[in-house]
Formats: C-alpha cells, structure tokens, sequence
C-alpha cells in the first residue's frame, strides 16, 4: 500500500512539474504577442470557421512536436494515445496562460461578447501553445541531476560571491532588453494603461513575481540547481526574484523614457502605470536572461 501511494505520489509531483514547465514555456515564447494590439482585433473579428482552423491547425503543429520531444519527458515513439493527450493538455496549457494574461491585461473583461473573448484567446494561444510544447526541447530539464554535479556546482557557487549577482543583474538587463524593447515603443502600452485600476497594478506586479520565480527555480529548466545554490549578495531564490523583478523595472522605465512615451513632465502615477505594465514582459524576459548564465 506504500509503495503504491508513494508511486502515485511521484506521478503527480512529475506532472505538476510538467505542467509548470510548459506554462512557463508558453509565457517565455508567447508574452511579446500579447502586446500586439492587431492580434486582439484579428481575434476579436475572427469567424467560427476560422477558429476552429486554428485550433485543427494549432492541434496538428503541436501533435507533430510532441512525437519529437514535447513538454513532458516521455520517450521518443511514445505510443500515439499519449502524444494526441499531450497535446490536448499542451494545447489547454496554451489556452489557459493566454486568458490569464489578457484578463491580466484587462483585454477580456465581463462586458466582452464571449464570440471576441474566444478569438482574442485562440488566436493568442497559439505562440502560448507553442511555448509550451518546446519548453522541454529548447529550455531542457535538470531536475534529474545527479547528486556530484550538484556538489561540484555548489562549490563552484559559493566561490563566485559579488561576481554572480553582476551577472545575474546584467543577464536581467539583457534579457529584459531584449523582449521589452520592441514594445515599449508602441501605442500597446498606453492603452492598456488606461483601462487598469490601481488595485489591478498590484495584481500585474505580483504576478510577474509569481511568473519570473517559477520560469527560473520551478520549471526545472536549464542550471535551475545552480541558481538554487549560488551564493551572492541576492542569490537566494525570493531575494533574487525581487531584485531582478526592480531590474527589470528600470530597464522599462529606461525604454518608455528612451522612446518618448514618458517625459518628466508626466505624473508620477503615469511613470508608474508605464512601468509596471511595460515591467510584466521585461521581467519574463529578464528570467529568460537568468537562465542563460
């Protein structure tokens, strides 16, 4: 009976973890899409027919990347039940991340017909589904690290000190550089500005917390046990994901001002509704960043 529960156990520790590393994929690949505003109006005008394309399309796509290597770790020639539920579940990954960041966004609301609400989530789901489906093959998993390396890593952590806190502060930079400046230049920003309440920022701000510490110590992506075992000025994983996330903040205080979308003569409350929503794609990106070093 124990061994049975403790076997139970494991398969649903293994796919929670599957499921946070494929969500954290999705968000990797498909946040810059989500402040692209020709999306919503393509999804919002979208047909029936045209969906439902889109989702037979979207299913086939992921259903060929899953017989390679998807977001679970399975065996390549896995039986064909378990990649078309793969996909299905890839696919709901997808769908979900994608409704949570518009509602997050405040681009699905209550008064939304639902035919819009449903284009805006298919349509954006799609690099959201993406994401999730190459989140194992692009990102890896290092759960599965055996205990020397570990050792040998920890070791090499603690001699690294200051040095590995400039450098985790400049990969966030890099990283949030790199996702958020094309944004930051568009009129995406200001519109979703003004349609977010102050009680909703602190909504946008704590996930974003949520989002960065999950894609760089839950996911078990590429040197997750490295990071876990750093020792720094910030090298501990809350602290870590606090500093970044304030990083990440200006650096996109840092591009709205570089692209004339602030100027200092702009309340402070516009500088701060900026920010914050420019933050929340600086922040993935700058988690992004982390994982590369």
């Amino acid at each position: 009976m124990g061994i049975a529960r403790n076997r139970q156990k494991k398969i649903w520790i293994t796919e929670i973890n599957d499921i946070i590393r494929g969500a954290c994929g999705g968000f990797l690949f498909g946040i810059p899409l989500l402040y692209t505003m020709e999306v919503w109006w393509i999804g919002s005008r979208a047909n029936p027919p045209i969906v439902m394309l889109a989702i037979a399309l979207l299913f086939v796509v992921v259903f060929l990347l899953n017989r390679t290597e998807g977001f679970k770790k399975h065996k390549r020639n896995c039986p064909l039940y378990q990649s078309i539920t793969d996909t299905v579940e890839a696919m709901a990954i997808g769908i979900f991340c994608s409704s949570f960041v518009l509602i997050l966004l405040q681009e699905i609301t209550l008064e939304l017909p639902l035919k819009e609400a449903l284009g805006k989530i298919i349509f954006e789901g799609v690099p959201f589904t993406l994401g999730v489906a190459l989140a194992n093959h692009f990102l890896g998993d290092t759960r599965n690290s055996n205990t020397q390396e570990q050792t040998n890593r920890k070791n090499d952590g603690n001699s690294e000190g200051l040095s590995a806190t400039l450098a985790d502060i400049g990969a966030t930079l890099i990283g949030a550089t790199v996702i958020a400046f094309n944004i930051a230049p568009t009129d995406e920003v200001p519109m979703l500005a003004a349609a977010v309440s102050p009680p909703w920022l602190l909504v946008i701000m704590a996930s974003s917390l949520v989002i960065s510490y999950g894609i760089v110590f839950e996911a078990g992506f590429s040197n997750q046990q490295k990071r876990r075992q750093q020792k720094g000025i910030f090298q501990r994983p809350l602290s870590e994901t606090v500093m970044s996330y304030l990083v990440s903040l200006l650096a996109a205080t840092f591009m709205l001002w570089f692209f004339q979308q602030l100027t200092f003569n702009d309340p402070w409350t516009i500088w701060l509704e900026h920010t914050l929503l420019l933050g929340l794609p600086a922040t993935i990106g700058g988690a992004a960043g982390r994982l590369a070093v």
